[in-house]
């Protein structure tokens, strides 16, 4: 059996509360409380773990697979160079495999036109390559969303293989411990949810009967686990985050390499190396049915659920097309307008309006640095207005000095006219 261990390190721009004064970027986006959770996040979590898995890599030949955000390397490179550096040391150990995504971890593959998804893969694609000198083989969208026209652009991009979830709704009576053929040819990663939540959701749960999960249980179960490969996708911030360090979550990572050593059956392995398996069927998913691991749904509802997300969606895509339509006109502004309108479509700024109840709804509140869902929703869609209204602001000024510039100029040709003629005359004379 082979088994992977996947994160996803992400951390958003959070933004701002209230409208400041400034440049675009210190208008919308809060850098202060930004610096903060990032920091406070790398002390809980990046670094004590990254310094951990270099051990383990160095102990047990570990290995580990990274999908790593545009905007978290944006960050790290801004707030924290340390948590960079040990990216890249871990990248080095030849023991790590990243995994290409989108830049701002954005919903863009769901929107009609694919070229703002393509932009993104690509865009992420050069960062790998600038940071880490990394080419990814191995795809996943934002928060595993996928479909069959996404798989398809995918393929057409040059990856090898997608990961998504191992839903029921699409596996039905079969396992996602196997690698599967998406219609256009491409294979297919799921990953086991069961397993992965166990350590991603469950861990420190009391009152869960397996209640305390330890790396012995752990690797045993994994073991009598039927199928080919085992997929573990979890967040990165389950180490020492979401999960503290007193609830022995790291205590747990590092003595499961040693135990799961005890069965000759248990290969960890990186993602790539799980495509030499051959597929066992067809993973179909229509656009109608677009799939992801977000929620008991587990479909596209934790970001487009309600009204009041659907709104901030239509209004940022509207956004999007006027910014397009009149890139010439930004001129030298344009890259710092497309730097906000990116940042504006990372996901979790739609995560945080869901109204969902139930377990979701603490999931959603947990995350989010808004009181509730409809502060959250008052706060973005503000911004969205703010934004929008400056972007026609700045496109009428500049239609009216376009205009006054041509004014002038016809001016200046006809006095032109005139003293040429007067010139005529005197010669003539």
């Amino acid at each position: 059996m082979l088994v992977t261990f996947n994160f996803e390190v992400h951390q958003p721009h959070r933004l701002n509360k209230e409208i400041k004064e400034g440049s675009l970027w210190e208008k919308y986006i809060d850098n202060k409380l930004n610096k903060e959770v990032f920091n406070k996040v790398a002390n809980n979590c990046y670094i004590p773990t990254n310094e951990l898995l270099l051990e383990l890599i160095d102990e047990y030949n570990f290995k580990v697979n990274f999908s790593i955000s545009g905007v978290f390397i944006e960050q790290a490179m801004e707030f924290n160079d340390y948590v960079l550096d040990l990216f890249k040391d871990l990248v080095k150990t030849g023991n790590v495999e990243l995994i290409g995504e989108t830049y701002y971890h954005s919903l863009s593959s769901l929107y009609e036109n694919e070229d703002e998804f393509i932009e993104e893969i690509e865009k992420h694609r050069e960062l790998y390559k600038e940071v880490f000198n990394y080419k990814a083989n191995v795809f996943r969208n934002t928060e595993l969303i996928y479909n069959n026209r996404i798989v398809k652009i995918v393929k057409d991009l040059g990856f090898k293989a997608i990961f998504t979830e191992g839903t029921e709704k699409i596996l039905e009576w079969r396992s996602p411990n196997y690698v599967y053929r998406a219609p256009c040819g491409l294979k297919v990663l799921l990953r086991n949810y069961r397993l992965s939540d166990d350590i991603g959701f469950r861990f420190s749960a009391r009152d869960w009967e397996e209640w305390p999960l330890t790396a012995d249980k752990y690797a045993l179960w994994l073991s009598v686990t039927p199928g080919e490969v085992i997929n573990i996708y979890m967040d990165y911030e389950t180490f020492g985050e979401h999960h503290w360090r007193d609830s022995g979550i790291f205590e747990f990572l590092r003595y499961l390499p040693q135990e799961m050593a005890k069965y000759e059956n248990l290969e960890v392995v990186n993602v790539s190396e799980t495509l030499k398996l051959e597929p066992k069927g067809e993973f179909f998913v229509h656009e109608f049915s677009t799939i992801s691991w977000a929620d008991s749904e587990r479909d596209v509802s934790a970001w487009l659920g309600n009204k009041m997300q659907i709104i901030c969606y239509e209004k940022l895509k509207h956004i999007g097309e006027l910014i397009k339509k009149n890139k010439k006109k930004f001129g030298k502004k344009f890259n710092e307008i497309h730097r906000i309108y990116k940042t504006l479509q990372t996901s979790d700024h739609l995560y945080y309006i869901s109204t969902k109840g139930f377990g979701d709804f603490e999931v959603h509140n947990y995350f989010s640095h808004y009181d509730t869902p409809f502060d959250a929703y008052a706060y973005y869609l503000n911004i969205l207005y703010d934004f929008e209204y400056y972007l026609k602001d700045f496109l009428r000024d500049a239609i009216e000095s376009e205009e006054f510039k041509v004014e002038q100029t016809k001016k200046e040709k006809k006095i032109r006219k005139k003293s040429e003629s007067k010139v005529k005359y005197i010669i003539v004379e």
